[in-house]
C-alpha cells in the first residue's frame, strides 16, 4: 500500500492513503542506511493486522523524490506560494527575491499572494501597491492580490492549489496561518497577532504538516522566516536569476559585465530609465556582494 506522509512527529509518520490515514513507524533499514522519511514523501507502508484502536503500520520504502526542501524538510513539492503583506508588516522585497531565487534553484514554480489589501487606505498607497505587484507580474510571476479577512478570494485560491502539493511561506505575520485556516478550517491553526511595537508576527507554526484539501491537493504552512541566505551560486551567475536583465545584458559594452561597477552597462541604464525596478536591482547588488564575500572567504 502506498500513500503520502503528511505529518511526522516524535518518530511517528502519518500517511494518507486511499483507505484512510495510518500512523506508522519507520523500519530499521532506514536507520541502517542513515536515511529518514520526510513529510511529503510517497511511501510504501505495511499495515499491522493486529491494530485495534486505529490504522497502524510500518514505512518500508520511500519512492523516488522529485525534489527536497531543506528548511523546512519536505519533499515532492509542486509549487510554492509566497505570501507577502502589503502593509503591517511592510513588504520586504529583498527577502521575496531571495525566496524566488531559492525556489528557482530547485525548479519549483512560485505564485505570489499579496495579502492585506484591505489595509491600503488611500489612492497613493493603492498606486504603490499595484506598482509592486506589477514588478513581479512583468517578470513572469503569477500573482494574486487578496485579503484573508474575507472568503471572497477563496475560489481563486482553491483554483491555484487544485491538484498540487503546495507550500505556503513568507515572513512572520503576513497571514499564512490565517490563509491555511480559510482554505482548510479543520486545521484549527494558531494564528497569533502582530506585535504593535515591532510590527512583526509571532512565529506560530511549529512542525511541518501537509493538509489534505481534495483530490491530489495538499498545502503546507511553513514557519515564518526572518532571514534567507542564497548560497551555492557563483556571483557571476546571479544575473541569470533576474529574468528582466536578459534582454539588456547582451547590450553591455563588456561581454563579462556583472552590472555592478562597469561602464556602459545596459542593465544599469535600464534601471535609470525605469525599465528595470530600482528595488530589484538593489536586491541584486546586495546579493551579488554577499556571494562575492563568501567566495573571498572560502
Amino acid at each position: 500500500m502506498t500513500g503520502k506522509i503528511f505529518k511526522g512527529i516524535g518518530g511517528f509518520y502519518y500517511v494518507h492513503t486511499s483507505e484512510g490515514d495510518y500512523e506508522c513507524r519507520a523500519k530499521g533499514v532506514f536507520r541502517n542506511r542513515n536515511e529518514k522519511p520526510v513529510v511529503g514523501d510517497m511511501a510504501e507502508i505495511e499495515p499491522k493486522e493486529d491494530s485495534e484502536k486505529q490504522r497502524q503500520g510500518n514505512v518500508i520504502r520511500i519512492l523516488p523524490r522529485k525534489n527536497l526542501l531543506v528548511r523546512p524538510e519536505v519533499s515532492n513539492v509542486d509549487q510554492a506560494v509566497i505570501v507577502v503583506s502589503l502593509k503591517d508588516p511592510a513588504p520586504n522585497l529583498n527577502m521575496l527575491d531571495r525566496f524566488l531565487i531559492n525556489m528557482e534553484q530547485l525548479e519549483i514554480p512560485v505564485i505570489i499572494f499579496f495579502n492585506k489589501s484591505d489595509l491600503v487606505s488611500d489612492s497613493r498607497e493603492e498606486a504603490e501597491e499595484m506598482r509592486i505587484v506589477r514588478i513581479y507580474q512583468s517578470i513572469g510571476y503569477k500573482t494574486l492580490v487578496l485579503n484573508t479577512r474575507t472568503n471572497q478570494y477563496l475560489p481563486d485560491i482553491l483554483k491555484i492549489l487544485e491538484g498540487k502539493t503546495s507550500v505556503l511561506s513568507g515572513p512572520s505575520g503576513v497571514g499564512k496561518s490565517t490563509l491555511t485556516n480559510m482554505i482548510h478550517p479543520e486545521a484549527k491553526m494558531e494564528t497569533g497577532e502582530i506585535s504593535r511595537k515591532i510590527k512583526r508576527g509571532r512565529n506560530t507554526t511549529r512542525h511541518a504538516e501537509f493538509f489534505y484539501i481534495g483530490d491530489h491537493t495538499y498545502i503546507l504552512d511553513t514557519p515564518g522566516f526572518t532571514s534567507l541566505y542564497v548560497r551555492e551560486i557563483p556571483s557571476d551567475r546571479l544575473m541569470y536569476y533576474y529574468p528582466e536583465f536578459e534582454s539588456y545584458r547582451t547590450k553591455c559594452r563588456f561581454h563579462n559585465c556583472v552590472h555592478i561597477g562597469e561602464k556602459d552597462c545596459a542593465v544599469k541604464r535600464a534601471v535609470q530609465e525605469g525599465e528595470i525596478s530600482e528595488e530589484r536591482y538593489a536586491s541584486y547588488v546586495q546579493l551579488y556582494q554577499e556571494l562575492k564575500e563568501q567566495e573571498q572567504h572560502y
